[in-house]
């Protein structure tokens, strides 16, 4: 099979039918019939998506620490701040927040990648 021909199998997979396939990858698991290649493929996936998810964190908090030092205030108290209806709509303070909530969904995914989800 091509590489080519992977993206698109890849690409028509439904959400559904990926999560069935992860549920048969446990099956296998739970039943002690995981291989070491499935081992190895999973460890190097997890990690490689963690790494990526650093990645962007670090450069979303970078961003973050711009505007903090730009307007003189922590992100935790302007995202407070901007939720509660406290500050305009200036184009700034719409992408801080949107910065904010990435930060915060980026923090989430990250935990559950390196398994400390609670």
């Amino acid at each position: 099979m091509s590489r080519e021909t992977d993206k698109e199998t890849v690409l028509t997979h439904k959400p559904a039918d990926i999560a069935d396939r992860l549920l048969a990858l446990a099956r296998l698991y739970r039943a002690g019939q995981a291989s070491e290649l499935m081992d190895r493929t999973l460890d190097k996936l997890l990690a490689r998506e963690t790494e990526l998810n650093q990645s962007q964190l670090a450069q979303i908090q970078a961003d973050l620490q711009a505007f903090e030092a730009q307007y003189d205030l922590a992100s935790d108290e302007f995202y407070r701040r901007f939720q509660a209806g406290q500050t305009d709509d200036r184009m700034d303070f719409v992408e801080w927040a949107s910065l904010v909530q990435m930060r915060d969904n980026l923090r989430a995914r990250l935990n559950v990648l390196t398994g400390q989800a609670t």
